[in-house]
């Protein structure tokens, strides 16, 4: 069985190579855009089982690509976690009313974001299978 494929968006490439080392070394295959724009490409593309985008990005913001994906037949039903340095309440509510299954702060738990992660994968592999 081959590991699930994660998109990481995000602008930082320092935050990136985290979540890509940190993903790579519990077997997950991971591809990366820096542009929310890119990130919706390659999600219309490649499919992936879940999708890490940061919430502040050039040109478009993370919430407005998650409205694209979810607005999207092939990609709407992909899981969506904020990966963000966002964390005021204000932001947080505004992030999961905008549709996001999750949100983990940065700077990134990694106990929590794979944790995460694996409810997400879990819950959308039993939502599958009924």
């Amino acid at each position: 069985m081959s590991s699930p494929l994660i998109l990481i968006v995000e602008d930082d490439a320092n935050s990136r190579k985290l979540l890509r080392d940190v993903l790579g070394i519990v077997g997950y295959e991971t591809i990366e855009a820096d542009t929310a724009e890119d990130g919706i490409r390659l999600a219309m593309e490649r499919l992936p089982a879940l999708i890490l985008m940061d919430i502040r990005l050039p040109g478009i913001s993370g919430i407005e690509a998650l409205r694209q994906l979810r607005d999207d037949a092939l990609t709407r039903k992909i899981p969506v976690v904020a990966v963000t340095a966002s964390v005021m309440q204000t932001q947080t509510t505004q992030a999961l009313i905008a549709g996001f299954d999750a949100l983990e702060p940065k700077p990134v738990r990694v106990d929590a974001l794979l944790g995460t992660v694996r409810r997400l994968l879990e819950r959308d592999r039993l939502s599958e299978t009924t």
